[in-house]
């Protein structure tokens, strides 16, 4: 008995001191959000339209201008918001507004050109000008003057217009930004919400037995919870403390950590199908990613126990920045535009993608304010 005791507090001891030498210094760490950063901005000189992509983008590079007060990276968000003027998409007719999917200007409604004004409205606190967030305000109080609540229909963009009710609620004051919160939220909830499991489907088409992994499982797409996870951090940030439903919101959010922590792979990563590796195996960066930084921020703000998920974090920055992170710096391994985990889909050190970038943007700015605990230079 004594033996196994001693044997045990061996191999807990041995445990713990691995997770410390794994613990990157905040340096280096600095050094790869920079090293990232600086290549997509070098490779991409020219900025792109105001959609989803790019738009998450613009959110982890708006985090590393917060975190590094490298004033290139803010100039290279504004830059992108003047060049598209402040809008998402730029119907200037509300009854010809739509929001199933769409890329032209009539989808005012449709979260993926809605995700921008998260930038914008970061943007506007620092240098405060009604322009920049004018159509915001304009796009979601037509939006929740109509009596429909079925916005978001898909996981993706509870990421991309959540954290827009929270951030103009701070501006403005106004408090249907957080009921109407509630309100789309709910709606979600209960078309792509699994109860049993505590995830999320990607949408109403992939609830199972309806859809099923090749193996005949629950299909959960990785990315498709990390927007969810990501989102619900953003808004608990930024939401009120006495919101009346702020317990749903951390409800949620413990739920899905709890669910993502048993799905993580030993290498660190995540699969694209989070309960079926075998669906379509190997890493995938843009959930794991955005995981890490989930994770991360729950640590930071008391909501997750260290001794529980900050080695599960720090195993998955190891993978993010030694395996995704490429040496001139590219992000690799980020599966490209979908809905879906594909099974023989190639996702390898080249694929990379802006949205993914952003997502790594977000873990190492949050894992640098853990290993720091000092603010940010710029405030939000």
């Amino acid at each position: 008995m004594i033996k196994t005791t001693y044997l045990s507090i061996v191999l807990l001891c041995g445990t713990l001191v691995t997770y410390a030498q794994k613990k990157p210094s905040a340096k280096a760490v600095l050094q790869d959000i920079e090293k990232a950063n600086d290549y997509w901005q070098t490779k991409n000189p020219k900025q792109g339209r105001a959609f989803w992509d790019n738009a998450a983008y613009h959110t982890g590079n708006m985090e590393a201008y917060f975190r590094t007060g490298n004033e290139k990276y803010r100039q290279y968000s504004e830059a992108w918001a003047e060049q598209n003027e402040w809008k998402g998409a730029k119907s200037t007719q509300p009854e010809n507004w739509k929001y199933s999917y769409g890329e032209t200007d009539d989808y005012v409604l449709f979260g993926d050109w809605q995700i921008c004004f998260q930038t914008y409205i970061d943007l506007y606190n620092l240098k405060p000008e009604p322009h920049k967030i004018a159509r915001a305000k304009e796009v979601m109080t037509y939006e929740m003057s109509t009596p429909k609540s079925d916005y978001w229909w898909w996981a993706d963009g509870l990421y991309m217009v959540m954290p827009v009710m929270t951030k103009l609620h701070k501006v403005t004051g106004d408090k249907q930004y957080l009921e109407k919160l509630n309100e789309y939220f709910s709606y979600a909830n209960t078309i792509m919400y699994d109860a049993e499991e505590k995830l999320y489907y990607r949408d109403a088409k992939y609830v199972y037995p309806k859809h099923k992994s090749a193996n005949g499982k629950k299909d959960f797409w990785a990315r498709g919870d990390g927007w969810v996870f990501a989102g619900l951090a953003k808004v608990l940030q930024d939401l009120p403390k006495n919101d009346p439903h702020r317990k749903t919101y951390e409800t949620k959010f413990l739920g899905l950590a709890e669910a993502i922590l048993k799905a993580q792979q030993k290498e660190g990563y995540w699969t694209r199908s989070m309960l079926d590796p075998e669906h379509a195996p190997g890493p995938e960066t843009s959930g794991t990613a955005f995981f890490t930084y989930g994770m991360l921020w729950g640590i930071n703000h008391g909501y997750l126990p260290k001794k529980t998920y900050l080695p599960a974090a720090l195993k998955a920055w190891e993978y993010l920045s030694t395996v995704a992170l490429q040496p001139d710096g590219k992000i690799g391994y980020v599966q490209p535009i979908g809905e879906k985990a594909i099974p023989g889909q190639i996702v390898d050190a080249n694929s990379t993608t802006n949205f993914g970038v952003g997502a790594f943007l977000l873990a190492g700015c949050e894992l640098h304010r853990h290993l720091t605990k000092k603010p940010d230079p710029v405030k939000h």
